[in-house]
């Protein structure tokens, strides 16, 4: 990255990013975003079989509000998770988002969580609405990224309600 913020993977993605928009009737939905950026991410995906009778992700598409790495690592993860079992999706992890955009600057890696996090809660919102079982991994990680939120929401409260103080002043 010598002579730019972003690798060429970063920008390719950004420019022409793959499986933009949004699926009608998805089988799971996943939101997040980090109030303190102003990046936010919606994640869909469709779930069908493959030969084996696993549950794969047949389509999957993301709508993001953000930044060049934020649209950069929804694009990825979307290449990363489409065509996997739900059991594989669940592992991709930031660091195969980023590996596989060669690089991103430090102060951007909060995107690939951002993006990990999104296909976390999409598959956790598949499981939960078709009352299926929620494997142990996976709750786990949904109640990290619930609690997460919860915390920058409180945090981002109360520098609101300080900003707010100190113009009256």
């Amino acid at each position: 990255m010598a002579n730019s913020l972003y690798t060429k993977k970063v920008m390719a993605h950004f420019k022409k990013p793959h499986n933009y928009g949004k699926i009608k009737d998805p089988d799971g939905v996943g939101k997040v975003g980090n109030l303190i950026c102003g990046d936010v991410m919606w994640l869909y995906i469709k779930v069908g079989q493959n030969k084996k009778k696993q549950e794969i992700i047949k389509e999957i598409k993301f709508e993001t509000f953000g930044c060049v790495a934020a649209i950069a690592t929804s694009s990825a993860i979307t290449d990363l998770a489409k065509g996997k079992t739900l059991e594989e999706a669940m592992k991709i992890g930031k660091s195969q988002v980023v590996e596989s955009l060669g690089e991103l600057p430090p102060v951007k890696l909060h995107c690939s969580v951002l993006a990990s996090d999104a296909l976390v809660e999409a598959i956790h919102d598949y499981f939960s609405k078709n009352k299926k079982d929620i494997p142990a991994d996976l709750e786990i990680k949904h109640q990290k990224i619930s609690k997460e939120k919860e915390e920058t929401a409180r945090r981002y409260k109360d520098w609101v309600e300080m900003e707010e103080k100190m113009k009256g002043e």
